[in-house]
């Protein structure tokens, strides 16, 4: 097995974006008195985890649908150079999700004891659903990937688990403002996706990879887009306002600097095969949007 490979099919230019959320909900909780520093890694490392899972499942699902082929736009993926067979990767899966259960398990532990089975229930079930949906974006027949529901589960699992999770994690409450922030990371983790998708689009209507920008189309997807990020910052700007006790809240505003900048390029742009390294831009923006707006309700 070509471990080099290997290393690129984790996609770790990817982790900054998968704990963006957690960064978030842990920040919120810290500013309401409540942190812990056990849980707060054990959470970013299983949040890594099934990053990496998905990351993995994804090579393998487009891999052997023949998804990825020479007309994809982007770096070559791993099954498709030929360096990792689809039974290699399948098992560094298999090994992958071993190891993200104990730490997903040790997290719960941490944080709710061996007592309070209720808890300790709701987020056992919350973490193989997360697995779940790491592997059935692209793998099986039924991949939800292929049929334009990805933008859901992003939603889902980058916004309102990641966020809203974390934060339960050390409260052991919610309430409702948490999901405007939730909400923020959320539409701004779909805004990556998106990106992708319409970056893929020719290459995904040859391989019957029916995305959300497939069945809209260009056009529709760029408006899309453009609520996606002008969504993100009117919740994040709420939140503030209802908790607003310094102008330092504020201070998530910067992040938004490059995310302007990124708009305009959308808008401007007639081809969608170069907006490959927009992606990386959106996902940075997000990953320095959770720093900045967690030290601004810290301040």
């Amino acid at each position: 097995m070509d471990v080099k490979e290997l290393i690129k099919a984790a996609r770790f230019r990817t982790l900054p974006l998968s704990v963006s959320g957690i960064i978030v909900g842990s920040f919120i909780a810290a500013s309401e008195g409540f942190f812990n520093a056990t849980i707060c890694v054990l959470a970013l490392l299983t949040t890594i985890g099934f990053q990496i899972i998905s990351n993995f499942a994804n090579d393998y699902g487009d891999g052997v649908k023949g998804t990825d082929n020479d007309e994809r736009v982007g770096p070559q993926r791993a099954i498709q150079s030929g360096k990792i067979t689809p039974k290699q990767l399948l098992k560094v899966i298999k090994i992958s999700i071993v190891i993200t259960l104990i730490i997903a398990v040790s997290l719960i532990y941490s944080s709710f004891g061996k007592d309070d089975f209720l808890n300790i229930l709701i987020f056992f079930v919350l973490g193989i659903a997360s697995i779940v949906a790491a592997i059935k974006y692209t793998m099986g027949k039924n991949a939800y990937g292929y049929s334009g529901l990805g933008d859901v589960f992003v939603f889902l699992f980058f916004g309102l688990l990641s966020v809203c999770g974390s934060y339960y994690l050390f409260t052991k409450q919610l309430h409702f403002t948490i999901f405007l922030p939730a909400f923020s990371v959320g539409f701004l983790s779909i805004g990556v996706l998106n990106l992708n998708n319409m970056r893929d689009r020719e290459s995904d209507i040859k391989s019957n990879k029916n995305t959300l920008v497939v069945k809209i189309g260009t056009e529709f997807a760029k408006y899309y887009h453009y609520y996606l990020l002008i969504a993100s910052f009117l919740f994040a700007l709420l939140y503030t306002m209802i908790h607003f006790t310094n102008i330092y809240q504020f201070i998530f505003v910067l992040a938004y600097i490059p995310i302007v900048k990124h708009f305009i390029v959308v808008y401007k742009n007639e081809n969608s095969s170069l907006l490959d390294p927009e992606l990386k831009k959106l996902a940075i923006s997000t990953f320095i949007f959770s720093i900045l707006f967690g030290l601004g309700v810290i301040l």
